[in-house]
């Protein structure tokens, strides 16, 4: 005998189909900010489909052959529906363009649509002369299933619903307003009869009713399965934002232009530059100051030179507490890479003086400085971590050197160092200094083995 289930069996609920993503209610407002906004745009490309249809029902009405049987007056009852229908939709886009419109009016907007183009199919018998039957063979209603179709681009199913069950009730109403008009007498339930005079035919009414509805209810499942991809697509776009603020542009390229799955241990050599940079006597600073001033102030110095880096064609790698290593060449190849970094760290050490005059207006008092070093060199552009967690990084020779120079300024009292060899390769790709490098030949650097020839910027 199976055991009984305990857990509770799911309920299909029409509101939550109709009302969305039943998700939607806890959504990130800016999230909703997105949503609203495509909803805005929808209305507005229906407000221009719904004025152009206007206005090209006008062309047909003054350029298409006239029938033998129909007259030609601006006041007759077709031209003046189809001048309160082109009037309405010019005023209804002027009102979606100036603002966000309402549920309600867009409701209303409806019911005047189904209501302006039955009237024009009203009319039809009026203008020629012709029992209310006639006006049921009126070709013009298939602009029934245009307005349930149109609401469609909306991606709601309540608007279609909505235009569909108002198509489908106005049909109904014309069809018995016609019958007592004319009088039992003009029904039949002959199709040949039908088809060849002015009489009613109920079952075909009820087949274009029903046609009505069928189209209805297959684009409302459209729509709200469309609906469900919109918000999952915004979910995911807004995400992906947030998350590439966390990232440098060059790793978000990367990794949102990869062919493959990015899984870890894959590495790419190439011929880059690294950039390390370092605040001076900052480690102390932040032991005697609040910990929201130490931000303020790293926050300041980070705003000053990420675009630095950016415009010269460098990557922000990481923040090491007070430091900063970036990176060029490394996530997209680049045939600058060392004179984008020394142009780069140029820059840099002039806006730090920038930065070190604003340090009163941020509380502090203290002097402090701004170290760089660049060093150049085949690194291998990697990715490590495990299934769940990956992370880009550069590893070299050219990494560790940069490291180990900008560590050797306190030794040299410099503010900048970098290998000789890498301003002479720097110059070869278009680099002109800035300022006057000090050449230390033979210089010794604790970590790296036998004597380097360094460049060195004391101010």
């Amino acid at each position: 005998m199976r055991a009984a289930s305990n857990a509770p069996a799911q309920r299909f609920s029409w509101r939550e189909w109709l009302a969305g993503d039943p998700q939607a209610a806890a959504l990130p407002e800016r999230v909703r900010d997105i949503i609203a906004s495509e909803d805005r745009a929808s209305e507005r490309l229906i407000g221009f489909v719904q004025l152009a249809i206007g206005l090209a029902l006008w062309a047909l009405y003054l350029i298409a052959p006239r029938p033998v049987d129909a007259g030609f007056s601006m006041v007759a009852p077709v031209p003046v529906a189809l001048g309160v229908f082109t009037l309405f939709s010019m005023f209804r886009l002027w009102l979606i363009l100036r603002r966000r419109v309402p549920d309600g009016f867009v409701a209303i907007s409806i019911l005047a649509d189904v209501s302006l183009v039955l009237g024009l199919i009203w009319s039809f018998h009026l203008e020629y002369g012709q029992p209310p039957g006639l006006l049921l063979k009126a070709p013009t209603f298939v602009y029934l299933f245009v307005l349930v179709v149109l609401r469609a681009l909306r991606f709601d199913p309540r608007y279609v619903l909505a235009a569909g069950a108002a198509c489908a009730v106005g049909w109904a109403l014309l069809t018995i307003i016609a019958i007592a008009v004319s009088g039992s007498g003009a029904v039949t339930r002959s199709f040949t009869e039908y088809l060849t005079t002015s009489h009613i035919l109920i079952g075909a009414e009820v087949e274009k009713i029903t046609a009505l509805l069928v189209v209805t209810a297959l684009l409302a499942i459209g729509a709200r399965r469309a609906q469900r991809t919109l918000v999952a697509a915004v979910k995911e776009e807004a995400a992906l934002k947030e998350v590439r603020r966390f990232l440098s542009k060059g790793v978000a390229e990367q990794i949102s232009g990869s062919a493959l799955l990015i899984e870890a241990g894959q590495a790419i050599a190439r011929d880059a530059a690294i950039l390390m940079l370092d605040i001076r006597g900052f480690t102390g600073l932040s032991m005697r100051i609040p910990p929201e001033s130490v931000v303020k102030v790293l926050t300041a110095f980070h705003a000053r030179i990420i675009p630095i880096v950016r415009d010269n064609g460098g990557v922000i790698d990481k923040f090491l507490g007070d430091g900063v290593m970036a990176t060029f060449g490394a996530a997209q190849p680049s045939e600058t890479a060392a004179a984008d970094a020394l142009r780069a760290l140029d820059q840099i050490l002039i806006e730090a003086h920038a930065w070190q005059r604003s340090l009163p207006d941020l509380g502090v008092t203290e002097k402090l400085s701004v170290n760089g070093a660049a060093a150049a060199g085949r690194v291998v552009f990697a990715t490590l971590g495990d299934g769940d967690r990956l992370e880009y990084t550069v590893i070299g020779e050219a990494v560790n050197l940069a490291a180990k120079l900008e560590k050797h300024n306190k030794l040299e009292g410099s503010l900048a160092l970098v290998p000789a060899a890498t301003v002479a390769r720097a110059r070869s790709e278009g680099y002109a200094p800035s300022a006057d490098y000090t050449v230390r030949p033979g210089a010794t650097i604790a970590g790296v083995a036998g004597r380097l020839d360094l460049c060195a910027r004391f101010a």
